[in-house]
């Protein structure tokens, strides 16, 4: 799907095209969604630039990623994707600016398209060009980020929280230790996937630093551009901190796993130690043999019940003394 958006005043309007023939002059922005080749070819006959495929925007190479090629300037990042569901990903992006056209390409729906789309299609300024949509663009990825990460915070603490303070009985422990395990799991590969993000933008937003002075960009621009390189460092460092964290909640989730199945294996480990004494003392009077004094005797029965009662409390105090229970 092409769609392009044209300056009405003080707002955008989104239009959606077909042929060259619906292809306002005055558009500032051409978004590519999920585009066939026919619309591709719209959009460079119309900016006089050539549309990456998706497998170019799928290249890891930064030369592939950052370029210069016939006055248009390409850059791809990876935005991420369905950031509130079960099934996070990360899709790549490519921004083009080329004739003060910005040109987007992209295979899914990252939520700051929607969020910018709809601010400029309420309010945005007279002069708008494809720069300025792009540093709005920028903008909102960055905001999403921080909002995500904010987010998993705050799910990391309560996690945390489950591990050291859990509030379930003992019967309830497994259950909740596997969630807590799939918890932290999830939030480890989120937390991945947004740094993966924030390292893609901010390689873009150096490019741009670096190409400001050729596209002649204003000092409000650029002072912006510095402020962005900023948040997304501080973001980076943020969910570097984040992903140690997340590491340390799962060590320390198996650390309490093993202790709990130590715990299990020392009760089993007690009672073997508690009935070795019965079992020898009934194993000594279970014997055949002919000639045994205490087979004679009246208490003899009782005596040996009695000497494998005490014999099993013996142990289970001296645990309880050493503290080992």
């Amino acid at each position: 799907m092409l769609w392009v958006y044209v300056p009405r005043g003080t707002s955008l309007d989104r239009i959606a095209v077909t042929s060259d023939a619906d292809v306002p002059d005055s558009a500032v922005w051409f978004d590519l969604v999920n585009p066939a080749h026919e619309e591709d070819k719209i959009v460079e006959r119309k900016v006089s630039a050539a549309v990456p495929t998706r497998e170019e925007m799928q290249e890891i190479e930064v030369t592939s990623r950052l370029y210069v090629e016939n006055g248009a300037r390409y850059m791809t990042a990876t935005l991420m994707c369905q950031s509130d569901t079960d099934t996070p990903k990360t899709t790549p992006v490519t921004f083009i600016i080329s004739g003060h056209r910005l040109i987007t390409v992209r295979y899914d729906e990252p939520r700051p398209f929607m969020i910018v789309g709809n601010k400029l299609a309420r309010i945005c300024s007279p002069t708008v060009t494809g720069e300025s949509v792009l540093m709005d663009l920028l903008d909102a990825v960055i905001d999403r980020a921080a909002d995500i990460l904010e987010r998993i915070g705050s799910e990391v603490d309560q996690i945390s929280h489950d591990i050291f303070e859990p509030e379930v009985g003992r019967a309830d422990r497994t259950r909740s230790y596997n969630e807590i395990l799939k918890a932290i799991g999830k939030k480890g590969d989120l937390a991945s996937k947004v740094r993966e993000s924030l390292v893609s933008i901010g390689r873009l937003l150096l490019y741009l630093a670096n190409e400001a002075d050729s596209m002649r960009w204003a000092k409000e621009s650029r002072a912006q551009l510095r402020g962005m390189q900023r948040d997304v460092h501080s973001l980076s460092d943020h969910a570097f901190y984040l992903s140690n964290k997340i590491q340390f909640l799962l060590d320390a989730m198996l650390g309490v796993v093993t202790i709990e199945q130590n715990n299990v294996i020392k009760i089993f480990s007690v009672a073997a130690v508690a009935l070795m004494p019965p079992t020898l003392i009934a194993s000594i009077y279970g014997m055949n043999f002919k000639h045994m004094p205490e087979l004679d005797w009246s208490l003899g029965y009782p005596i040996a019940i009695a000497l494998m009662l005490l014999a099993s409390a013996l142990p289970y105090f001296f645990f309880k003394w050493k503290k080992w229970l």
